[in-house]
């Protein structure tokens, strides 16, 4: 008697979790992909950026590197901030540097960076924002602020032959207000800015 009530409830919780993995496991994320597939079509497939002839050049979601072979950046490009993920920008090590502002080494990093950003744009080290010298928090942030990018507009500007106004309507076109309104901060998405600089041809 015991033996066949413990079959039934041995039989019952197999049939549970079968269903549940159906139910849960196949069918739910099957929905949720399809919907997110149809009303969300782009971000669904990892908000993809492609060139003038279709290639996939990145995401607008994950920044990159914009540097030559021997990691010099290079001035036709607006440069991200730094990032602490991997060798940098590396998604399968996304993390910070996770250092405090009193760590000596960091506050060392910070000077070094600010002084290279400060020459390589031509502006005072009092100029350079924040965001130029620390990374964010995930290594992979795609983002700088719109007072990085003014930094770095007439470097862009002279190494591409184009008006300072001209690069800074690129700059509008590819800087998002805050989510909502109120949340969160301008920011600009190097990754798609540089990608329509060179659309146009002169990169």
């Amino acid at each position: 008697m015991r033996s066949s009530r413990l079959a039934r409830s041995l039989w019952t919780a197999v049939r549970l979790t079968l269903v549940l993995t159906l139910v849960l496991g196949v069918a739910y994320p099957a929905v949720v992909w399809g919907i997110g597939r149809v009303a969300f079509p782009s971000q669904a497939a990892g908000s993809l950026v492609r060139d003038a002839a279709g290639d996939v050049r990145g995401s607008a979601l994950l920044g990159q590197s914009f540097a030559d072979d021997d990691g010099e950046p290079l001035p036709r490009y607006f440069q991200p901030r730094p990032s602490a993920a991997g060798d940098g920008y590396d998604a399968t090590a996304s993390s910070g540097s996770n250092l405090g502002p009193e760590d000596a080494g960091l506050v060392a990093s910070v000077a070094e960076r600010r002084a290279a950003v400060a020459a390589f744009n031509g502006v005072p080290e009092a100029d350079v924002p924040a965001d130029a010298v620390t990374a964010s928090g995930s290594g992979l942030d795609p983002h700088i602020s719109p007072a990085y990018a003014e930094v770095q507009v007439a470097r862009v500007a002279a190494a591409r032959g184009m008006s300072q106004d001209d690069v800074r309507a690129y700059v509008a076109d590819a800087t998002s207000g805050r989510d909502l309104g109120f949340v969160g901060e301008p920011r600009v998405d190097v990754v798609t800015l540089n990608l329509a600089l060179d659309a146009r041809g002169q990169g």
